[in-house]
């Protein structure tokens, strides 16, 4: 059995460790959109390939996310966390090496896998390793250190692409990667669910039910939502996640037990994530586009004058911890959501073909300070509105919603946008801009009114497993604990 003292550094290794993988995955989505203008010139790839470069990745992340955390706790989170950085890493350098699109789209593909196990579960080992007084702060540091790569990936991936190349993006998680690897095997300490099972059945059914719908949400900015081809893969997965709920009530091992959505909180949770991503990735993606299509900004300029948005969640992500033990996560999560919903008003009424980017700045504050105030205390929900023996496939579901979430953003805004605008001018992209930053802020204020539905105290948010008054060596029973290895 760990020491009290030996204890409080696993701890702080596993926030170290766990917040670098966070920081690498987020970096890379971010830098990756940066340089698609670049990519797209020097392989000399079509529209489709360029929007598959981003959606490959995307693809892979969301259909994998349930089955990576089911293979955490049955093989071992340690082992499996491993396992998806060496995939993940590989995978980078096999970007950085690519000579043609294809490729360049089966590498982020494989990035993709390789992320999917690695997300969901820093967020378990994390929660299984830091004693329950000290877990506010310790989610609040990891919810900073990904608010820093949000802020730091439109940053670098415009420097690294004007001052080096686009190959470079990728490269920079090789050596980021073999740190977290070092440090991995050496610090952590392997967790699992002894009594968990492998559920085959509810795993194929699930990851083919998603890749059907993100597939076919994917493909709207290219065919239209009324597309016989993007109706029939939405129809086909929307079957397969039926028959996987079907499934999981029936079966004795199921890897998503649909009892977790009897508790309020749970479906509030992930249904928040659910809007709040896809108000975020949707305007990034368009604005992004805004910042140097219309307004003439080079990749870095346009890094530089995103950090108002970008870097708020650094600075305010770590208070987020005092705010939650005054006012309770619930309500730091739906004020997080009414700042992000706010914020992008405030952009929608400004946003014009010659606006000042100083007008811009209140609402990218004001967006950015939602993002710091909803990333730490929704986490901290996700793990703690359900029992310890649930954190890992609650960590893989809160994940998948999150993904799902980006994935209908950017398709559900790039149809407004490609409705009421388009390409052809700088008034015709204004045109379509605004009306899908309207729709973002509706999304983002549908997601303060979900999580508000989540009740104040929770029967499952009680002293049952919040454990406050349990020795810090002695907790999670329904996780096994070892020491790391020497």
């Amino acid at each position: 059995m760990l020491s009290r003292s030996s204890s409080r550094g696993h701890s702080v290794w596993t926030l170290i460790v766990t917040g670098l993988a966070v920081f690498m995955a987020a970096l890379d989505n971010l830098v990756v959109i940066t340089a698609l203008p670049a990519i797209q010139e020097s392989l000399d790839t079509s529209l489709q390939d360029l929007e598959w470069t981003v959606n490959a990745y995307t693809l892979s992340f969301a259909v994998f996310l349930m089955a990576g955390a089911a293979a955490g706790d049955r093989f071992g989170r340690r082992r499996m966390f491993v396992v998806g950085l060496v995939v993940f890493t590989l995978a980078s350098a096999a970007c950085a090496l690519a000579d043609t699109s294809q490729q360049l789209i089966i590498a982020r593909a494989v990035q993709g896998f390789g992320a999917a196990i690695v997300m969901p579960l820093t967020l378990t080992l994390l929660t299984v390793a830091v004693p329950p007084r000290r877990r506010a702060l310790a989610l609040g540091i990891w919810g900073a250190l990904s608010g820093l790569a949000v802020a730091l990936g439109p940053l670098i991936g415009g420097a690294v692409v004007e001052k080096i190349s686009w190959e470079w993006i990728f490269w920079v998680n090789v050596p980021i990667g073999v740190v977290v690897l070092a440090l991995s095997l050496w610090k952590l300490a392997e967790s699992k669910r002894p009594e968990s099972t492998l559920d085959p059945v509810g795993t194929v059914l699930v990851s083919l039910g998603m890749f059907g719908v993100v597939y076919a949400l994917v493909r709207t900015t290219e065919h239209g939502w009324a597309s016989g081809q993007v109706l029939s893969y939405l129809i086909a997965g929307s079957v397969l996640i039926a028959a996987f709920v079907l499934w999981e009530l029936r079966t004795r091992h199921p890897m998503l037990p649909m009892r977790l959505f009897r508790n309020r909180s749970f479906s509030a949770v992930n249904s928040a994530s659910l809007l709040m991503f896809a108000a975020m990735f949707g305007l990034v993606f368009l604005l992004t586009q805004f910042m140097q299509n219309i307004q003439g900004f080079s990749p870095l300029e346009a890094g530089v004058r995103m950090l108002p948005w970008t870097a708020m969640p650094v600075l305010v992500a770590p208070l987020t911890a005092l705010l939650s033990g005054r006012f309770g996560n619930r309500l730091v999560v739906a004020a997080g959501l009414l700042f992000e919903a706010v914020g992008l008003a405030w952009l929608a009424l400004v946003t014009e073909v010659h606006t000042d980017y100083i007008d811009q700045v209140p609402g990218l504050v004001l967006g950015g300070i939602g993002l710091g105030l909803f990333f730490a205390p929704v986490a901290e929900m996700a793990m703690n509105i359900v029992a310890p023996r649930d954190q890992g496939i609650a960590s893989g579901a809160n994940n998948t919603f999150r993904e799902l979430g980006g994935v209908l953003g950017v398709a559900v805004l790039t149809s407004v946008f490609t409705a009421q605008g388009g390409y052809a001018s700088p008034q015709d992209f204004v045109n379509g801009l605004v009306p899908a930053t309207w729709i973002g802020a509706g999304i983002a204020a549908l997601g303060c009114v979900a999580i508000l539905t989540a009740p104040r105290r929770s029967k499952e948010n009680n002293a049952a497993w919040q454990e406050e008054d349990r020795p810090d060596t002695d907790r999670e029973p329904a996780d096994r604990l070892e020491p790391a290895r020497p």
